[in-house]
């Protein structure tokens, strides 16, 4: 992960629903219907955050009829937590 990449993940998760988010699709895919129970905001508030989120590279959607389904990116979890022990090694 290059520096404008992780810079734009980091503005991505610089949000605490967006953080909360993430939480939640750490333990797998869910239905953004099922997201927003955990929120106090309407589904075109969620849609935004995850977009941002997509945008990002940090979710993926799937459709299924009319449902979306969100889920982190298994490549995206592998690639930051390499570039932030990257970011903090002693070895430059």
């Amino acid at each position: 992960m290059d520096d404008t990449n992780l810079s734009l993940v980091h503005k991505a998760m610089a949000d605490s629903n967006r953080i909360k988010i993430i939480r939640l699709l750490s333990k797998g895919s869910m239905c953004a219907c099922h997201v927003l129970e955990h929120f106090e905001f309407t589904q075109p508030t969620l849609s935004h955050h995850m977009k941002v989120l997509e945008n990002a590279g940090i979710v993926s959607m799937s459709k299924k009829s009319q449902w979306h389904y969100y889920e982190l990116r298994e490549e995206f979890s592998e690639s930051y937590m390499s570039a932030m022990a990257q970011l903090f090694s002693s070895q430059k």
